[in-house]
This record gives C-alpha cells, structure tokens and sequence, in this order.
C-alpha cells in the first residue's frame, strides 16, 4: 500500500472514531424510545423532571457527539449551529417514531426540551478545549 492508501485508511479510521458516538447515542435513545408505555417505569412525584430531565440529557449528549463529530476545520459556530440542527432534526424522527409505539405518543414540548439540552450542552462545551491550559493550582 502506497503512502496516499494509508493516509486514506487513516483517515477514514479517525471519521469513524469521531462519529461513533453519535452513532451510539441515536441508537441509545432509539431503543429507549422504542419500549412501549408499560415498560416505562413511574418515578411517583418526580417523574415528570425525570423523565424530562433524561430528554435533555440524553440530547446535549447527542448534539455534544455531533459537534465533536463534525470536521475541525469548521468554524466553532458553524459546528455548534449544525450539531444544533442535527440534534433537533433527530428529536422530530424520535417523536415520529415514538407515535408508533404502543402507549407512547409525539409530543412537540418533548422536541423543545430536547433542543434545550442540546443547546445547554453545546453551549457549555463549545468552549470547553481538553488542549486548553488551565490555571487551576489544584
């Protein structure tokens, strides 16, 4: 294999590693989506905020996957803006999907909340540069 074939090999390689999680994610939140009603657990009074509170964990780490995903070469707000769009355009396809769930059904506020997570989580991440120095003493 010539040195251009390896260099391709490489980076494919490092795309599939940088969209694995994503991949991983949408198939979490897939599945999670796909149990019907009477296998979702009730967590009593505070059901709602978990339930939700699981939506928008679930998608800012989806849009956090996506934007780690997407090419560097990118502008940091462009990434952040498309991550975003992804993660909502996925939101729409789950809740389409959850209306063919037995028990289940689509709900636009649960899309909402999503985008909330995804824009929390990408927001507070975005900034976030594991090559960053930090000034902490600790």
């Amino acid at each position: 294999m010539d040195l251009n074939g390896k260099m391709a090999q490489m980076t494919i390689r490092a795309m599939v590693y940088r969209w694995l999680p994503a991949v991983v994610m949408m198939g979490i939140i897939f599945i999670l989506s796909s149990f019907p009603s009477s296998r979702i657990p009730d967590y009593g009074s505070l059901d709602t905020l978990i339930k939700k509170g699981g939506h928008a964990l679930g998608y800012g780490l989806l849009g956090l996957s996506y934007f780690y995903a997407l090419p560097k070469r990118l502008s940091k707000f462009y990434r952040v803006l498309t991550a975003l769009l992804m993660a909502v355009l996925f939101a729409l396809s789950d809740e389409y999907h959850q209306s063919f769930v037995q028990g289940r059904n689509s709900s636009l506020s649960d899309v909402l909340i999503d985008g909330f997570g995804a824009t929390l989580a990408l927001v507070l991440g975005s900034n976030y540069s594991s090559n960053s120095r930090s000034n902490s003493k600790s």
